[in-house]
């Protein structure tokens, strides 16, 4: 993601605080830090954050591991969770190696291939595992996941019960009505 392809407009620009909740290896919380802002990145794979540590600019960004559960109490103006990708994978067999293997070209390490596997479907928990495997050395490492794909509805019960207003729910423009962003804040910092 280049700078060009950070979202703009006065929540972002005014935000002096974001908390990228599943940022993965990093791409939009770099990216916002490379603009000055002051970002947390939080996510439950290991093998991504050290990934996201690597990268150019990656002292900039306060990593942590684990879910939203493990950020201590920070001030924040903003907190975004992007790249929803996994939530579009609704067959059980893209869950699994051909459909998901790729080799990436990380910068220092060299080339390294990741696929996915499904471990289990309970509802709507959806247990997986990434592996990677380093060209380079053959390390092998896995990522055990477990994704819960809320409706709509529970989501906007689950942010009122945290004290939240939703202001607004929109299509997301690279998947209009089948994923969605919702606008909300606290009431105490609406302006």
């Amino acid at each position: 993601m280049d700078q060009a392809a950070v979202p703009s407009g006065a929540w972002l620009t005014s935000a002096s605080g974001i908390r990228d909740i599943g940022c993965g290896t990093g791409v939009f919380a770099l990216a916002l830090a490379e603009r000055g802002i002051e970002v947390v990145g939080v996510d439950p794979a290991a093998a991504a954050l050290d990934v996201a540590r690597g990268k150019p600019g990656g002292e900039r960004v306060r990593w942590i591991h684990g879910d939203a559960t493990r950020l201590p109490p920070l001030a924040a103006d903003l907190a975004t969770v992007t790249g929803n990708a996994a939530q579009e994978i609704v067959d059980p067999e893209e869950w699994n190696r051909e459909p998901t293997y790729g080799v990436t070209d990380v910068p220092g390490v060299g080339a390294v291939g990741c696929w996915a596997e499904l471990l289990d479907v309970s509802g709507p928990l959806v247990t997986f595992r990434w592996t990677c495997v380093f060209a380079a050395d053959g390390q092998t490492l896995g990522s055990d996941s477990t994704l819960c794909f809320r409706e709509r509805q529970g989501i906007e019960v689950e942010l009122a019960a945290q004290g939240y207003a939703v202001e607004d729910v929109r299509d997301a423009p690279d998947r209009p009505g089948r994923k969605f962003v919702f606008v909300a804040r606290r009431p105490e910092t609406a302006s």
